[in-house]
């Protein structure tokens, strides 16, 4: 699992996005990006969404591609996740709040280890209501390359982890009007780029569900003669 260049020039500031209010522009700050964005998901119970990845560099060969469906809950306290992969083969992270599971089909292993792991990944803190991104990230416009992206529909904004991260050079989110995330582009320091592109997305459909469904549904029982490894 990845987690979220080199600090962006400073003439850069002069290329602030602009958003559209009621027929008026004004400038919108990173940083406003940000604190929107943070206030929005710091309200969220759940969140699932359908998503497409995709890993391109040197390190990765020919380009990778994936999809699937990723849900994320807070309850009583703990913080739950689930990734399951349905392309390029079955795959299935799972996190209860005390153990972190990945399966792997093609394997038939599955690697289980405690879910403190998890803490240090800035993505996961941050969709489970645990980071917040000015505490984490140093927050940037997004490099010359995404700056014509921004329009009335998205904003862009690069995030710089403040803590070395071994996997995280620099991220870029697509933030919408809503401030929802439509899109992550995660940078390594190998320049191997993974964009997700998420879709389908569903604001609290799991709050108020009986909390054994969603316990059953944030737990992998894989299949027999599955190798299980314990770290």
């Amino acid at each position: 699992m990845q987690t979220l260049s080199k600090i962006i020039l400073v003439l850069l500031w002069l290329l602030l996005p602009v958003v559209v209010y009621g027929g008026e522009r004004s400038i919108e700050y990173p940083e406003d990006i940000a604190q929107r964005l943070q206030a929005r998901y710091d309200k969220i119970g759940s969140l699932a969404f359908s998503f497409i990845q995709n890993s391109s560099g040197d390190m990765t060969g020919r380009p990778r591609k994936g999809s699937g469906r990723a849900s994320f809950v807070k309850l009583n306290g703990k913080r739950y996740m689930r990734w399951d992969y349905a392309i390029p083969d079955k795959q299935v992270l799972v996190s209860d709040g005390e153990l972190f599971s990945m399966y792997f089909a093609e394997l038939q292993q599955m690697i289980i280890s405690p879910a403190d792991t998890l803490e240090a990944d800035l993505t996961y803190s941050f969709f489970t209501g645990k980071g917040t991104l000015k505490n984490d990230f140093h927050i940037r416009p997004a490099d010359e390359e995404y700056q014509g992206e921004n329009d009335a529909e998205f904003q862009v904004i690069k995030l710089i982890p403040k803590t070395a991260q071994s996997q995280v050079q620099d991220i870029h989110l697509w933030v919408t009007a809503d401030s929802l995330i439509r899109r992550i582009s995660i940078r390594d320091h190998f320049d191997t780029l993974t964009v997700l592109n998420l879709s389908d997305i569903e604001i609290d459909a799991l709050v108020g569900r009986n909390p054994r469904e969603l316990l059953s549904f944030f737990s992998f029982v894989p299949p027999e003669g599955t190798e299980i490894i314990r770290q």
